[in-house]
């Protein structure tokens, strides 16, 4: 990314906010592909606060007041990425077709937790 005097600005390799950000985009998208009927809206509505909670909460994280505080929102954190795996695997009962596509979501979310719990252990 370069500012505004054509200069690269220095960002780190791995930026967790913006990956969770980015999840939390590709999560809206994929939701807005999923026909409404009775039994996909209350599951399109899980997944979203629950993919989207991810990034905030890992915002939260970032501004901690504490130790205690960290590692609680990282736990949350860790949480809400495993549950966006539950509620993508609903969906997917609800309509196969979707498959495929909520595979790649199923697959970050995965990797979000994974991360999240190591990150939770170490602090």
């Amino acid at each position: 990314m370069s500012g505004d005097d054509g200069k690269q600005s220095k960002k780190p390799a791995f930026d967790l906010e913006e990956r969770t950000a980015r999840f939390g985009e590709n999560v809206i998208h994929f939701t807005k592909t999923v026909s409404r009927n009775p039994v996909t809206i209350p599951l399109i509505s899980q997944l979203v606060r629950a993919g989207t909670s991810v990034g905030a909460n890992y915002c939260e994280a970032d501004d901690a007041v504490s130790k205690k505080d960290f590692k609680n929102k990282i736990g949350i954190c860790r949480k809400e990425a495993r549950e966006t795996k539950f509620w993508l695997r609903m969906i997917v009962a609800a309509k196969p077709e979707l498959k495929i596509e909520a595979r790649t979501l199923w697959q970050e979310a995965k990797e979000l937790h994974l991360i999240f719990a190591a990150i939770w252990r170490k602090s």
